[in-house]
């Protein structure tokens, strides 16, 4: 069995701004050790990142905890990584940011310098990991022109994907025409926009949190992209809902029937299999029911990811055979995650 771990992670360090334009190194995030605890509710001694005024956490990783090492997190020893990989069992890795999940900046100069420069690290990071290591580029989308620009960059260069959160940009959900350029584009280079559990809120990590999590508002773009007929609008365009879980399924898809049969003028159509239809792809957990869930037309929908690297509830365990279960009932049609994110690995 072909295995791609659709949700792993990096984390960025001094290296991934090596990258930044000469005019662009004033933005360049600058890392404080206060050396102790200093977010609300978590005593570990967590570093920070200070961007644009705003402090966000440059997380303190337990090496037993996540089953991972500096190393391999943050891309500085790859073949290191590609040999725990072997002993995981999983053949690919599509690599996700870990700062980028957070909004740091409403500034569109700095979002489009360190977009660019993220991506050329890990572009490079990764070119010689033989297909194994693939990466979604990061968008600079408070300067939308920038971001098709960069979108072509990343395309050329590696990317399997584009990261996204649910809402972001001055509280744009993803069904705002704002973003039509980048899901053009996106259509016409045939990668996939990803979804994935973040924030759009510019907040403090030092500060006390407050509004909706980054699950709940990656799902709401379920709920969007559905309700107004975006599919149909760039119909070879991709969507995945990353580390989101699939339990939300059956709720959003009742949610959906009881709005269609009240308010008609709705561009829903489910005389065909949703998700199936609209090119929706859901990457589960370890804790979803899924035969109930595969009830809801999802067989050619479902993933599954590891959160490598992280060590939140959206982790889950992959050595030995990993997750077997799991894996059988994702991957009955075994090409779900090469069809969203594709991979070019010659394996």
């Amino acid at each position: 069995m072909f295995r791609i771990d659709v949700d792993a992670h990096i984390d960025e360090s001094e290296a991934t701004w090596e990258y930044l334009d000469d005019g662009a190194r004033r933005f360049k995030p600058v890392t404080i050790d206060p050396g102790a605890a200093t977010a609300p509710g978590d005593a570990r001694p967590h570093r920070l990142w200070l961007i644009d005024g705003t402090i966000r956490l440059r997380r303190w990783r337990d090496d037993k905890r996540t089953g991972t090492v500096k190393a391999t997190r943050e891309l500085l020893d790859v073949e290191a990584r590609i040999r725990h990989m072997d002993e995981l069992r999983v053949d690919v890795q599509v690599l996700y940011p870990t700062l980028f999940l957070h909004a740091f900046t409403a500034r569109p100069e700095i979002d489009v310098a360190l977009c660019k420069s993220y991506n050329r690290w890990i572009a490079s990071a990764t070119e010689k990991s033989r297909g194994r290591l693939r990466w979604v580029a990061v968008l600079p989308l408070l300067n939308i022109d920038k971001a098709v620009e960069e979108l072509r960059w990343a395309k050329d260069h590696g990317a399997c994907g584009v990261f996204k959160k649910g809402i972001e940009c001055g509280d744009r959900a993803a069904s705002d025409p704002y973003f039509f350029p980048v899901y053009e584009e996106a259509n016409r280079l045939d990668l996939p926009i990803c979804i994935h559990n973040a924030t759009g809120n510019i907040e403090s990590a030092t500060a006390e949190g407050s509004g909706l999590g980054g699950g709940m508002i990656a799902i709401a773009a379920f709920s969007a992209l559905a309700e107004h007929g975006i599919p149909d609008m760039f119909p070879n365009l991709r969507v995945g809902f990353i580390e989101t879980g699939a339990s939300w399924v059956p709720y959003l898809y009742a949610d959906l029937v009881a709005k269609k049969l009240r308010r008609t003028f709705l561009p829903i159509d489910f005389k065909e299999d949703l998700f199936r239809r609209n090119r929706f792809y859901v990457a589960c957990q370890t804790n979803d029911d899924l035969p109930y869930i595969l009830k809801y037309g999802t067989e050619d929908s479902l993933m599954i990811g590891t959160d490598y690297s992280h060590a939140d509830q959206s982790a889950g365990p992959v050595r030995g055979d990993p997750r077997p279960g799991c894996y059988r009932a994702a991957r009955r049609k075994r090409g779900n995650p090469r069809v969203c994110c594709p991979q070019d690995t010659g394996r």
